[in-house]
């Protein structure tokens, strides 16, 4: 029998949907589980966007450039100037989602046995990405203490080798919901100026950011224009993340330029997807407004639900819809994988992604989770009540989550 190549086997499982046959089970005997697990949004995809796809009267179904169609670049391009990125339509390459963005990125920019650092936690992805390209992922850590702000620059200059290639960042964060400040960004630019790397820049959640917090994006960061690489998706921005469209985004023309081969090799992107995302560009401001001011609530309900809980803490975060919680357990693998298959409160219980899966340092995240805060108030609220009650229960519980911290 044929064996598997190295790389097959060195791919990380997912995660955050490894626990789905638990959940499925759970279900199946008739448990109502929260998904809290997984980044897919509740909110509706803003209507524009089935109005264009109604209104549709195609013949054929046909191929787009390799690089996307032009009017949707165009208008993208558009779009990315609200933001102070100024760049034009052939600056960008449109892809299968953002992952295909972070994967041609990286086949482009870097040789196997390259070196790429990058805060963690990170998004679990990442890994899958690194290791299809035969790259390595250098992790510096973050703090939960902080809140997750980007470690100090002396813990990047000491990962810096001969192999470093590149800082890749995720601003807002997921899985942290972190949103680096512009004297952090700032730091992150003189490195990458000093070392001449590449800062790929994942800013997917640029739309969701709290409290008065304004997004600053990689691409507008004086003196490295050909350094940063931006990744970007429509996916959660639009709550489309089916659509599977995403971008790369540089003014480095060299890299535009062979990035496109990649793209040209898969022949081209999606066309109804990108038929989506060019009429979701027309949606109003107020879909934002609306969504955000959900996402805040839905952020105070279930973090400030969570702090309230003996034992667990949890910080606030700035952006994104994802938060790191740190549990007063023994293993976070085991109580989410024993929440699915031997708990439930008023027959329901929740699923969650152990923050394990989003270290690369091990053992780290042994006693974190990962939440997304992605289900209507009502449902939050009753998964905060489920987890409450699954803490005072579970056989793995440990000593209080904050009494430990203050022990360090």
């Amino acid at each position: 029998m044929p064996g598997i190549s190295h790389k097959g086997l060195a791919m990380p499982a997912s995660p955050i949907r490894k626990l789905v046959p638990y959940a499925e089970a759970a279900k199946k005997k008739g448990t109502v589980v929260y998904h809290l697990n997984i980044g897919q949004p509740d909110i509706e995809t803003p209507q524009v966007v089935f109005d264009k796809l109604h209104s549709l009267n195609l013949k054929v179904i046909e191929y787009s450039h390799s690089a996307g169609f032009e009017s949707y670049r165009k208008g993208l391009a558009d779009y990315y100037r609200k933001y102070q990125i100024n760049v034009t339509h052939n600056d960008i390459i449109i892809t299968n989602g953002g992952s295909e963005a972070i994967l041609i990125g990286f086949m482009t920019c870097f040789n196997e046995g390259d070196e790429i650092i990058v805060p963690e936690p990170f998004y679990a992805n990442y890994n899958g990405f690194a290791t299809t390209a035969g790259v390595k992922l250098v992790p510096v850590t973050s703090s939960i203490e902080s809140g997750f702000a980007l470690p100090p620059v002396e813990e990047f200059e000491k990962r810096i080798t001969s192999k470093t290639k590149g800082i890749l960042i995720c601003n807002p964060g997921n899985p942290t919901g972190y949103l680096y400040t512009y004297t952090e960004l700032e730091a992150l630019r003189d490195i990458v100026k000093k070392h001449d790397l590449y800062l790929f820049a994942d800013e997917v959640y640029r739309e969701f950011c709290y409290d008065g917090h304004q997004p600053k994006s990689a691409m507008t960061l004086e003196g490295i224009e050909n350094n940063v690489i931006l990744v970007d998706s429509i996916s959660k921005r639009y709550s489309m993340c089916g659509a599977r469209v995403g971008a790369l985004v540089s003014k480095n023309k060299e890299v535009i330029a062979n990035a496109l081969k990649f793209a040209q090799a898969r022949l081209s992107p999606p066309t109804f997807g990108q038929i989506a995302g060019e009429a979701a560009l027309a949606t109003p401001d107020t879909y934002f407004k609306q969504v955000i001011n959900e996402y805040v609530e839905r952020r105070n309900v279930l973090v400030d639900g969570l702090n309230k809980i003996e034992g667990v803490f949890c910080p606030k975060p700035s952006g994104a819809f994802y938060c790191i919680a740190r549990l007063p357990i023994d293993d976070a693998d085991k109580f989410a994988q024993w929440l699915l298959e031997s708990f439930s409160y008023e027959n329901q219980t929740v699923m969650l992604a152990p923050a394990s899966g989003f270290y690369s340092t091990p053992g780290l995240g042994k006693n974190e989770v990962r939440l997304a805060y992605v289900l209507n108030i009502d449902a939050l609220k009753k998964a905060v009540k489920c987890l409450d009650e699954a803490l005072k229960v579970y056989p793995g519980r440990t000593v209080k989550a904050k009494e430990a911290a203050q022990s360090n």
